[in-house]
């Protein structure tokens, strides 16, 4: 049987997935990422789960790779700030050494946004933004029915740009980027700043080690002052940064994917509010705001395989 490999490389966990010939996954995997101490004890742990996953009377046409700042052009992972390695990582030529195969490489969330236009809600949509919400923010484009690249390969990183002058420090280095007031970290750290002013909230009085995005989610559906108030804040943030990236992009809908939007509508709402608020005239009611139609181990390594 002809299959694919689809990985996907995020900043905590890297999954994998067989791809058999009518696109269904039919092997997953997953290794965490920030376990290894070095690259190269990194790619010889993902050549060998990526072994395998293959049975003796496989073909494999190919493997597809989504990483951060993964780069079509030139093959490599380029300074990812959510990864524990920084610095050019030549992950496509390492993993090419290892198979007799074609092997391709892209952005992480510009291989979401390839799963969501060829298996999710947006097959009919030539124009659409797929936000990633995770350890990190990204972004794929999808303009005039094309992925959007640029000419270095780095175009759609929506989650750095500078929202905030001045603002908090990111993890690239900079300061005020989205990422780091609507990441996990970012969300807990709105936490921490906001919880004093909601004294009688139950999840105010809780340990900051012990909260997750998921925890202020569900103190959030019990009407918790605090939780409500901190997504409140998120969809601030988003919605003025999906407002202004209207306005270059122009998508008939931005689908938000990762982990954090498994609370649902307490975040989406408050983002197309403010995004609608924060939007110029000619682009109001005109863009939706909606969630993948893809479970989030599938997008990602669905749109990695299909770059081969």
């Amino acid at each position: 049987m002809k299959v694919r490999i689809g990985i996907d490389i995020g900043g905590t966990n890297t999954k994998f997935g067989l791809i058999g010939p009518d696109g269904t996954i039919l092997k997953r995997h997953r290794i965490q990422t920030s376990s290894f101490d070095s690259f190269d004890s990194f790619i010889k742990e993902v050549v060998e789960q990526a072994r395998k996953m293959l049975k003796s009377e496989d073909e494999l046409i190919g493997i597809g790779i989504g990483a951060p700042n993964g780069n079509v052009h030139s093959g490599m992972i380029e300074s990812a700030p959510n990864m524990p390695w920084r610095y050019k990582l030549p992950i496509r030529a390492k993993v090419q050494e290892a198979f007799d195969c074609p092997v391709a490489l892209t952005n992480d969330a510009n291989a979401a946004a390839m799963g969501e236009k060829i298996f999710g809600g947006a097959k009919e949509m030539n124009d659409f933004v797929v936000i990633t919400l995770g350890t990190g923010v990204g972004s794929g484009i999808y303009i005039n029915g094309e992925l959007a690249y640029g000419h270095d390969g780095f175009a759609g990183e929506i989650g750095h740009v500078i929202t905030y002058p001045g603002g908090r420090l990111c993890g690239c280095g900079r300061r005020g980027c989205i990422e780091a007031y609507v990441n996990a970290k970012g969300i807990l750290r709105t936490l921490a700043e906001e919880k004093y002013q909601f004294p009688d909230s139950e999840l105010a009085q809780i340990e900051e080690k012990e909260i997750n995005v998921k925890v202020i989610g569900q103190y959030a559906e019990k009407g918790d002052s605090l939780a409500l108030h901190i997504f409140e804040k998120t969809g601030e943030f988003l919605g003025l940064t999906l407002a202004n990236s209207m306005a270059y992009t122009s998508p008939e809908a931005f689908f938000l994917f990762g982990g954090i939007t498994k609370v649902g509508e307490i975040l989406r709402e408050p983002v197309h509010r403010h995004m609608e608020a924060n939007m110029l005239n000619i682009y109001q009611n005109k863009a939706k705001v909606v969630f993948s139609e893809l479970p989030e181990d599938d997008a990602a390594i669905l749109g990695a395989a299909a770059l081969v």
